[in-house]
């Protein structure tokens, strides 16, 4: 095989890594080079990519150190009988193209995945060992997050806690019966014994050490679901992310809508599903870890998110008799329930109510949306009328193209 160079392997393995949604780069440890020692900063302002939930703008070199698989699931680019073009790095050119575009400012940290090579803990070795000399050979103090494999040793797994930010393994499809159908080879319960020893270790590290400094430890997880590759209900796939959130303390689930491949078995679907679903997984993981929703409130299993209008508006519109709800009166958990009320509003109407009463054109001076909220709430001057009873209230809120959160 001819050798390729480093720009066509880039190019390559990076293009691999956009299946990979699960990279944000929230919860990382804030390293600063200070007096001129060590090399970045998770500080830094750079080529933006994507945006954290603090507000931090991030960029970040998403790689696969290579895309050669021994596995062959059905709904991946790079499974073994999959014809694509193939490359791999190693372990010294990722460390030097990390470098390198940090110290251009190009990127703030590094999100490295691979392909199964050889075996588990072979694949894992390199990936650890990449990080490894990042951390003590280069003094590198960005942002890294390393995809974990699930078979890889305990130990190994440990070890890259040691030098990542963040580690996620991928769980990727919401049914275990879908596992077993599209990726015989893999086993679902090894994907959770890793994650819950992950879970374990860093609590763990997260305890004062009682007789020496705490060593720096990955501090969070987090996994991928796959929307779309099979028969899962959206009610499903969320019912799969609460499971998940509460069993292993996962710091964030991602969902990524499936890209249909080439060559793809007949058991995958022809075409992926809308971006819009995405999206309301996203808002309805949002309602899960932020607003106080439990999934069966949001869909139950085995139905789908009604894709024309937000879920915490699905909810409401469900829910006439718990509306309209007063600002002026209403404690926290009440009026995170209302639509167009996000949860930065909400503690400013908390405050706010302190001084004065309040008018719906206070409500927009706080952030909230409005047009979503008035049909919902009582304020000073101001109460819905008729307008929570009318038929076609959900037609006035539905917004052709809404892709806030709230």
């Amino acid at each position: 095989m001819a050798v390729l160079d480093i720009r066509r392997k880039l190019s390559i393995l990076a293009d691999a890594a956009k299946y990979d949604a699960s990279c944000a780069s929230s919860g990382g440890e804030k390293r600063d080079s200070v007096g001129g020692k060590g090399v970045g900063s998770t500080e830094g302002m750079g080529i933006c990519h994507a945006y954290a939930p603090d507000g931090r703008c991030i960029s970040l070199l998403k790689i696969l150190l290579t895309n050669f698989c021994i596995y062959d699931c059905a709904y991946c680019i790079n499974r073994v009988s999959s014809n694509t073009p193939r490359a791999r790095f190693s372990v010294k050119e990722v460390v030097d193209l990390t470098l390198n575009f940090y110290k251009r400012n190009y990127i703030e940290g590094l999100f490295l995945s691979s392909g199964v090579i050889r075996s588990g803990d072979y694949t894992m070795e390199e990936m650890v060992r990449i990080a490894r000399s990042l951390r003590l050979d280069h003094d590198f103090r960005g942002y890294i997050h390393l995809k974990l494999i699930p078979e890889a040793s305990p130990e190994l797994a440990a070890e890259a806690g040691l030098y990542a930010d963040r580690v996620s393994i991928n769980i990727e499809l919401p049914r275990d019966d879908s596992l077993k159908s599209l990726a015989p080879e893999k086993d679902v319960g090894d994907i959770k014994r890793a994650m819950g020893r992950m879970r374990l270790a860093i609590e763990d590290k997260a305890e004062p050490a009682r007789k020496a400094p705490r060593k720096t430890f990955a501090r969070s997880q987090s996994t991928q679901l796959i929307v779309g590759a099979d028969q899962a209900k959206d009610g499903d796939i969320l019912a799969r992310s609460a499971s998940l959130y509460g069993a292993y303390r996962l710091s964030r689930v991602y969902y990524s809508a499936f890209s249909p491949i080439p060559d793809s078995s007949h058991r995958l679907p022809s075409s992926r599903p809308p971006l819009l679903r995405e999206h309301r997984l996203y808002q309805a993981d949002w309602l899960m870890r932020f607003y106080g929703f439990a999934q069966p409130e949001i869909i139950g299993e085995g139905e789908d998110l009604d894709l024309s209008v937000d879920p915490k508006t699905g909810w409401a519109l469900r829910h006439r008799d718990q509306f309209p709800v007063d600002v002026n009166l209403a404690d926290r958990e009440t009026l995170l329930r209302v639509p167009g009320l996000g949860a930065k509003a909400v503690d400013r109407i908390l405050l706010a109510r302190r001084q004065a009463r309040l008018t719906i054109d206070d409500l927009k001076r706080v952030g909230a949306v409005v047009k979503r909220a008035r049909a919902f709430v009582v304020a000073e001057g101001w109460t819905p009328g008729m307008a929570t009873d009318g038929e076609h209230l959900k037609a006035r809120l539905v917004e052709p193209a809404q892709l806030s959160l709230f």
